[in-house]
């Protein structure tokens, strides 16, 4: 374990001791969760039942996140913490690993996904694509199972965790019917979508797209300057209209990609910001997970089509 954060825990773990003994009794699970996109999840189900810390916010890259002495407090006093798994939030990795060595109870939501339905790559840490929530399937199967666990901890308010679920499941089917009637205005040849890192794999091939990162799975892989040229010949072959940015990855990568392309005498224009690993600030449409996608797909047609 590396000194630093060694000694965060031992900190975190006697403050948490002290604070226990002054904590009142609550009727509130308390659940501490990582992504923006899992925040919103526990939100709809969990509602004013459970007490909710978000550890990330718009715009943060959980790839690149580490933990500070205040979120490792958070982290183990909840009693439960969801996180996305798959090596996403590599850098929590081993906060997490102490946790459950003891007993914290940690939930990874996209364990619940068979592996069959996953996408795999010989570049990731895991061996799979982490970016399961742009698959609106898989995040039907994450919603059954967050729920199942919120009444397997509370069982007390079961049918208020179950009615909140089937909203909001049937919300998740009307989203995947918008979608599908946005997409079907752009014809098949025009459906590649280029960005800044491979995000939207779950997206592709959940909705017929061919989807092309300039960077890896993780935005700790940095592209060099082939990358630039090879993906930038790839754009004028193709006759790709336009690239997109993403909320929580710097923008410098893709307008590299840019002028690339105008050196070699062509154009192609900046569609737009998608959120990729966050979703926007809170209180807005895109700041929802719903909100999120609705704005993505609508982007990414208009620019495109």
């Amino acid at each position: 374990m590396k000194k630093t954060t060694y000694i965060l825990l031992l900190i975190s773990l006697v403050f948490v001791g002290c604070k226990k003994q002054e904590k009142k009794e609550s009727d509130q699970l308390n659940i501490v969760t990582t992504t923006t996109m899992i925040t919103d999840l526990l939100k709809e189900i969990g509602g004013d039942k459970i007490s909710l810390q978000g550890l990330m916010g718009t715009g943060v890259d959980p790839h690149l996140y580490k933990a500070i002495e205040g979120d490792v407090t958070k982290l183990f006093e909840a009693d439960i913490v969801f996180y996305n798994g798959l090596h996403l939030e590599s850098k929590l990795e081993e906060v997490f690993e102490n946790m459950r060595r003891q007993n914290k109870k940690t939930i990874a939501v996209s364990s619940v996904l068979d592996k069959n339905i996953l996408i795999g790559s010989e570049y990731f840490a895991s061996n799979y694509d982490p970016h399961v929530w742009f698959d609106v399937y898989n995040w039907e199967l994450i919603t059954n199972y967050v729920t199942q666990q919120l009444i397997d901890n509370d069982p007390k308010n079961k049918l208020y965790y179950e009615a909140n679920k089937k909203d909001y499941l049937i919300q998740l089917k009307l989203l995947r019917s918008k979608l599908i009637a946005q997409i079907n205005q752009l014809p098949k040849e025009k459906r590649i979508l280029v960005t800044a890192h491979d995000a939207f794999n779950y997206f592709g091939k959940a909705l017929d797209f061919q989807v092309v990162g300039l960077q890896g799975l993780s935005t700790a892989t940095e592209a060099g300057v082939q990358d630039v040229q090879k993906l930038a010949s790839f754009i004028i072959e193709n006759k790709i209209k336009a690239i997109f940015v993403e909320s929580s990855v710097p923008k410098k990568t893709i307008e590299a990609l840019q002028e690339s392309v105008k050196a070699q005498g062509h154009e192609v224009s900046i569609g737009g910001t998608l959120y990729s690993d966050a979703l926007g600030n809170p209180n807005t449409v895109e700041g929802t997970y719903i909100g999120m996608y609705e704005h993505n797909v609508n982007t990414i047609v208009n620019a495109l089509k």
